[in-house]
C-alpha cells in the first residue's frame, strides 16, 4: 500500500467501517511523508461508512433520556456526528493539495481523535443494546462538505468553524441530560469530546484566517459572504462562549453569533 499521508487519509475515507478506517489511521506515525502537490481521483464512492437510514432532520423524534432506547437514541445521534468528523477530517487531507506540511499533518490528528471518539460511543452504545446504524440519522454535515468541496476556504468557514462548532454550544445541555438521565458514562464522553473539539475547531480557526492572509481577506467579512453563498444554517443559542473564545474566536465573531448573515 501506498504509505503516504494523504493517499492513507483518502483509503481510509472509502473504507465502510470504522475498524477498517481505525486501523489506517494507526499506520500514520509522525514521520509518515507528505505529498503537498498530489491530486487524487477517488476509485470509490466517498464517504465510505455502514449502511445508515438517513433522513431529513425534520422526520427525526425527540425521545426522553429517561429511557434506555431514548439514551441509545441519543448516543447514536452522537457517533453518528463523530464518524462524520472522521471522515471530514480525512476528506480535507486528501482533497485540498498546496498547503502546508503542517496542515495535513494536524486534520490527521484530528482524524485520529474523531475516531476514538467514534469508540467510545460506540462501545457505549452497543453496552445499551444497540449498534451504530438501528436508529435513523441526518446527513447534514456531509451536505455542507460536499456543497464546499471545491474551496479550501469556503470548508474551512462553514464546517469546523460553523457545523463542527455547535458542538461546543451544544455539549454543557446533553452532559446534563446525559447525567440527569442516569448515564453517567455518557456525560463522562461527553466530557472528553468537548475538551478535544476544542482543539479540532481551533484548527480550523487557524487555518481558515491563514487562507484568508493568503487571499488578502478579512476573515469576518468573508464568512459572512460565505455563509450566505453557501447558504449556511444561522445559528441559535444559547452559546458555549468559553469554549469559543479558547478555540479561537474573536470578540466581534462571538458578537455575530445568532445574527443574520
Amino acid at each position: 500500500m501506498d504509505m503516504e499521508l494523504r493517499h492513507i487519509a483518502l483509503t481510509a475515507l472509502c473504507q465502510d467501517s470504522w475498524l477498517e478506517k481505525a486501523s489506517l489511521l494507526d499506520q500514520v506515525l509522525p514521520d509518515t511523508s507528505v505529498d503537498t502537490a498530489r491530486t487524487f481521483v477517488p476509485s470509490l464512492v466517498i464517504p465510505g461508512r455502514p449502511v445508515l437510514n438517513i433522513v431529513p432532520p425534520a422526520e427525526l423524534k425527540q425521545r426522553t433520556v429517561h429511557t434506555r432506547e431514548g439514551r441509545a437514541v441519543l448516543i447514536h445521534a452522537l457517533a453518528h456526528i463523530e464518524f462524520n468528523a472522521i471522515n471530514l477530517a480525512l476528506d480535507v487531507v486528501w482533497r485540498f493539495a498546496g498547503m502546508p506540511e503542517v496542515f495535513y499533518r494536524e486534520w490527521m490528528i484530528v482524524a485520529q481523535e474523531e475516531s476514538l471518539h467514534f469508540n467510545l460511543l460506540n462501545v457505549h452504545l452497543q453496552s445499551l443494546g444497540y449498534q451504530y446504524g438501528d436508529f435513523p440519522t441526518h446527513d447534514g454535515l456531509w451536505d455542507m462538505a460536499e456543497r464546499t468541496k471545491d474551496d479550501p476556504l469556503a470548508r474551512l468557514a462553514l464546517v469546523p468553524r460553523t457545523l463542527e462548532a455547535r458542538g461546543l454550544d451544544a455539549s454543557p445541555q446533553v452532559r446534563h441530560k446525559l447525567a440527569s438521565g442516569g448515564d453517567p458514562r455518557g456525560a463522562a464522553i461527553i466530557d472528553i469530546i468537548l475538551r478535544d473539539e476544542i482543539g479540532h475547531v481551533a484548527v480550523g480557526n487557524f487555518w481558515y484566517r491563514w487562507l484568508c492572509t493568503q487571499r488578502g481577506l478579512d476573515p469576518v467579512r468573508t464568512f459572512s459572504e460565505l455563509a450566505r453563498q453557501y447558504s449556511a444554517p444561522v445559528l441559535k443559542g444559547p452559546f458555549n462562549f468559553e469554549a469559543r473564545r479558547a478555540a479561537g474566536f474573536e470578540d466581534d465573531e462571538l458578537k455575530a453569533l445568532g445574527q443574520p448573515y
